[in-house]
């Protein structure tokens, strides 16, 4: 799966993941690869990645919205 996460300012993150848990405002939520399409809200939190190599590590995330579809992540921070 690609994921990218935007700010206004910059591109925070950009590159191939295994899995992605965001802070939801419902929840915390997981995508992994083959997940439906959806967009949903997240709010200020951290955001759990697992990345190619299977490193696991953190990124602090505003609140914004996340769009999957088609294997692609998109993260859009306010």
């Amino acid at each position: 799966m690609f994921l990218e996460i935007i700010s206004p300012e910059k591109t925070v993150y950009s590159g191939e993941v295994v899995l992605v848990q965001l802070p939801g405002v419902m929840g915390s939520f997981e995508i992994l690869k083959n997940h439906a399409p959806m967009i949903a809200l997240i709010e200020q939190g951290k955001a759990k990645i697992i990345d190619e190599n299977r490193k696991l590590f953190y990124l602090d995330v505003n609140e914004g919205i996340v769009e999957v579809k088609n294997n692609r992540i998109r993260v859009l921070m306010s």
